[in-house]
């Protein structure tokens, strides 16, 4: 292997992916396609035995969780860079890769150009991204958002909402027009940003602000 060419290795799950990458990062000057997979299962040995700065890896493998196999590789050799290169757009599971020591997380539908410069920023230390990963993990999770802080009111109704009361019932039961019970209602979709009643009871369930 030419010691000045970025030797990079490939392992994806679909041949037609490998063979799409491999046209396009073969005509790039110097960049050299050491190996291609199908599997994790073959790997680890060939970096033990090779030097590898790049390795572009999916998710899913038949035989592996790209995440994980990404920890095994940074363990056996740290100097590595693992690229992942994925349809997952997750904003949990780009954040589990770059724990795991990713150098960058990429989406398939990234453009040549873009690989390119990532690949060659990866080389330099960074952690790169795609213009749609980048998007992604700007956006903060449910996690990351501060806890409402709800009224006595507010509570109470969350409480009756969890439970499946209609707004006609809360009212009676409170002695409140269902107008009031109905503002209410708005009031916590907004503080918890949720677009439904489903969907601020799962967010108030992960603020541990009413029982599951």
């Amino acid at each position: 292997m030419d010691s000045e060419k970025i030797n990079i290795v490939i392992v994806d799950d679909h041949p037609i992916v490998i063979e799409g990458l491999k046209m396009m990062l073969n005509s790039q000057p110097g960049f050299n396609i050491v190996e291609t997979f199908t599997s994790g299962s073959e790997l680890i040995s060939l970096i033990k035995s090779h030097k590898i700065d790049i390795i572009l890896l999916d998710i899913s493998l038949p035989d592996a969780n790209g995440t994980e196999l990404c920890r095994e590789i940074k363990k056996t050799d740290p100097e590595i860079s693992v690229i992942m290169f994925s349809n997952r757009s997750e904003r949990s599971m780009i954040m589990q890769a770059l724990k795991n020591g990713a150098s960058g997380y990429l989406l398939k539908n990234t453009s040549i150009h873009e690989l390119v410069i990532c690949i060659k920023g990866a080389l330099s230390g960074d952690i790169v991204f795609c213009n749609e990963t980048k998007q992604i993990i700007s956006r903060p999770s449910q996690n990351d958002l501060p806890i409402p802080r709800l009224t006595k009111r507010e509570k109470q109704i969350l409480q009756m909402v969890a439970q499946g009361k209609t707004s006609n019932s809360i009212a009676e039961e409170l002695f409140l027009s269902p107008l009031t019970v109905d503002t209410h209602r708005k009031n916590l979709l907004q503080k918890f940003q949720a677009k439904n009643s489903t969907e601020l009871i799962n967010r108030a369930i992960q603020h541990h602000m009413i029982d599951e």
